[in-house]
């Protein structure tokens, strides 16, 4: 088979497939990611502030609305609510740190019945896995250097 034919069946093949997809709303989609990944920001906000009352400041207060976030996430990602809300708002639900918290919930729970060693806890880091190690590594080796230009 030629290159051309090749390129003409793929072209064929193509079409056929668009002919079934509907077509996408691009400024809808956009605006449903905005207003959903706004609306979880705003949380985060309120998190803020509610802590700010309390007297957390400084790093405290950032972590305490960080994994308050992520303990949100996770509990919605656990019933069910947060794929729901990824289907409708795309990435305005993922880029939040809600939607890492979906990513490292979501294959524990699918593979959950594979039980709790090989299931829950190895399919956890599936996605989320090489961040984390990149982040742990690179924390180590800049905490590392820094502790020995402390030295001399």
């Amino acid at each position: 088979m030629t290159q051309k034919q090749l390129a003409r069946r793929n072209q064929n093949y193509l079409n056929y497939v668009n002919s079934f997809s509907p077509p996408t709303k691009h400024f809808a989609t956009c605006g449903r990611a905005f207003m959903v990944g706004g609306f979880i920001c705003s949380i985060g906000q309120f998190f803020r502030f509610m802590l700010e009352l309390l007297g957390l400041s400084g790093d405290v207060l950032a972590g305490t609305v960080s994994v308050l976030l992520i303990f949100l996430g996770t509990l919605l990602t656990g019933l069910g609510v947060y794929d729901r809300i990824g289907k409708q708002a795309g990435a305005g639900s993922i880029v939040p740190i809600t939607g890492f918290a979906n990513s490292v919930a979501s294959p524990a729970i699918e593979f959950k019945t594979e039980g709790y060693v090989y299931g829950m806890a190895a399919k956890m880091f599936l996605v989320a896995g090489p961040i984390l190690v990149f982040g742990v590594s690179a924390g180590a080796a800049v905490g590392l250097i820094y502790y020995l230009l402390s030295l001399g």
